[in-house]
């Protein structure tokens, strides 16, 4: 989608890039460049670069790159007229009209509304006749009337249309309705009915405050309904990229999150005081939550419930949270089944001295092995030793490993120096596996010398490495420019550097701004791709070094463009024999 350029040119002038990502990832400056953790992946180095005098970022640990538009992107999930959106309404900026986009953004807006307007009509229903019941049993689970409020907990009536009907009567179509997933269409007739009937409900919330779609909690013992049910996926709303409160955690003291399975826990910790709760929703935990939570923590506290589902989910929940960057602690509750339970039993202060004990995930995950084995069997003890040593080999502290491995010899009854020998043993078998592992994912690109990557190849390497080059040195120097109009982008082997290449020469010939940073068109693996180029390029950058690669590029396509020729003329003669023949 085509934004004018000089609009763009403006709008990556007024947000600078050290700014807007200054406002997710605290960065230092290292000579002209500023560095800070990678928002993208866990690591505890900082690899991630910014360059404000380019307008772009890099990680060099990941390798995802590009200029600010693409940051937003990347980090909020955003479409590219919506990070464009995003950042015109960061500075005051009015985005020109484009018929496309704005017809995409209107449907959101109006699906935004709608749901703001179904969360006032549940909220409503709460306190009307019909929601008596539901109201007693929020005012049995604990809920106060100012929590439900705090989120905007509500009622959907047992009814077959009182939603459609309200939302109707606000003036939303039934193609809206639909669009919402707030109702499901009859097979039969096409009618529209409620998908929520006589639930409690609760608006889920993203972190900008809009209400994109709702939690239903059953009221009444039916073995034959699902507990919880959730909005389906829709234009505005992706389960795995949300969590249920973090509109409100975010702007807690707390520099930690606790991580539950339900939303009642959620509202009964916020209720309690620990305004950090939040919850993922109705899926296990994923990667792009857990990349949420690192904008808001570094710490992240799990309550799953205690049984055997919950401590599954808790063992999926820790590498994932680990792998964002995030210091992972759990808490294991006794004597309740959950937060909400466990509260209510035994109050505010008892759940914080439990918080301020929860083990680390070395500790809980240690313990998990060991219930698994009798140790007073000679064969469970062994087998017991064999996962102990092979979890401990995967902690990469050394003094974390002596510390849990003393423990867990100890426990086993044998003597350090042999668990330590198994570790090691482990340790190695693992690292064979891993180079096993990255044998196979870098074999193709190590034979072809090409960029790391699963999509973007190169069809003609001596061009494209060419190719590159000019992209490198035009960025580095845009008068090269003005050296390099005999070299045309359909020249280029590449369609994606030849692409880049013509956006760069369009911009260059027209006086405008040549950077990474407003190139449009092209998706995160692109950009990536593109400022990995700019970043692996370091050679010489002058009219000589351009010319020869011109001279390659227009050299390797000349070559291709004979051996065109030369298949189409064997082509003919093939013909004509058949046609001889007959």
């Amino acid at each position: 989608m085509a934004f004018p350029p000089s609009f763009l040119d403006e709008l990556v002038a007024r947000n600078p890039i050290e700014d807007v990502v200054g406002h997710y990832v605290t960065l230092k400056r290292s000579g002209s460049n500023l560095f800070g953790l990678c928002p993208f992946h866990g690591e505890k180095t900082a690899s991630f670069s910014v360059a404000p005098d380019k307008g772009i970022y890099y990680c060099f640990g990941c390798h995802k790159g590009g200029g600010v538009i693409n940051f937003m992107m990347e980090l909020e999930g955003l479409s590219y007229p919506d990070a464009v959106r995003n950042l015109a309404a960061r500075v005051g900026m009015e985005v020109p009209e484009d018929e496309q986009y704005q017809s995409r953004y209107r449907q959101q807006e109006r699906l935004w509304a709608l749901h703001k307007e179904a969360a006032r009509f549940f909220h409503s229903q709460l306190y009307a006749p019909l929601g008596k019941k539901a109201l007693e049993y929020a005012f049995g689970r604990g809920m106060s009337k100012s929590i439900l409020t705090t989120f905007g907990v509500g009622y959907a009536p047992d009814s077959w249309d009182s939603l459609v009907r309200a939302m109707r009567a606000k003036g939303y179509t039934d193609q809206e309705l639909k669009d919402s997933g707030l109702v499901t269409v009859s097979q039969k007739n096409g009618n529209l009915f409620d998908r929520f009937r006589d639930r409690l409900m609760f608006p889920i919330i993203d972190v900008r405050g809009n209400v994109i779609g709702f939690g239903g909690r059953i009221i009444k013992n039916d073995p034959n309904a699902a507990k919880y049910l959730n909005s389906p996926e829709t234009m505005i709303f992706n389960k795995r990229k949300n969590l249920f409160g973090l509109n409100l955690a975010k702007k807690s003291k707390e520099n930690s999150l606790i991580l539950v399975e339900g939303n009642i826990d959620v509202v009964a910790l916020h209720q309690y005081g620990f305004d950090n709760a939040v919850a993922s929703l109705g899926t296990s935990l994923t990667d792009e939550q857990a990349a949420l939570m690192t904008r808001y923590a570094e710490q992240v506290i799990l309550i799953y419930d205690g049984d055997k589902a919950g401590q599954n989910a808790t063992q999926r929940a820790i590498p994932i949270l680990e792998k964002a960057g995030l210091q992972v602690k759990v808490l294991q509750l006794k004597d309740a089944k959950d937060p909400d339970e466990f509260l209510k039993k035994f109050g505010a202060d008892r759940f914080k001295l439990l918080l301020e004990e929860s083990s680390n995930r070395v500790e809980y995950q240690l313990n998990a092995i060991a219930r698994k084995y009798d140790i007073r069997e000679d064969d469970q003890k062994v087998k017991f030793i064999n996962e102990a040593a092979e979890f401990l080999s995967t902690l990469s502290n050394a003094v974390q490993r002596e510390v849990y491995g003393h423990r867990v010899a100890d426990a086993a009854k044998i003597s350090y120096d042999a668990l330590k020998l198994e570790v090691n043993k482990a340790f190695k078998r693992r690292m064979a596996r891993e180079r096993k592992k990255q044998e196979k994912i870098d074999l193709a690109p190590a034979k072809n010398l090409q960029p790391r990557s699963r999509t973007i190849r190169y069809d003609n390497m001596k061009s494209a490495m060419a190719e590159e080059t000019v992209i490198a040195m035009v960025l580095r120097s845009p008068a090269l420019l003005d050296e390099a109009k005999q070299l045309d982008s359909g020249e280029f082997s590449s369609r994606l550097l030849g692409n880049v290449y013509g956006q760069l020469r369009r911009r260059h010939d027209q006086g405008l701004d040549v950077s990474l940073g407003v190139l449009e068109g092209f998706s995160s693996e692109e950009m990536s791709h593109i400022t990995s180029v700019y970043h692996r390029q370091q050679g010489p950058v002058n009219e000589q070094a351009l010319a020869d690669c011109i001279r390659t590029i227009k050299k390797e396509h000349s070559s291709s463009n004979v051996a065109s020729e030369d298949d189409l003329l064997a082509f003919r003669n093939k013909l004509r024999e058949s046609k001889g023949a007959k």
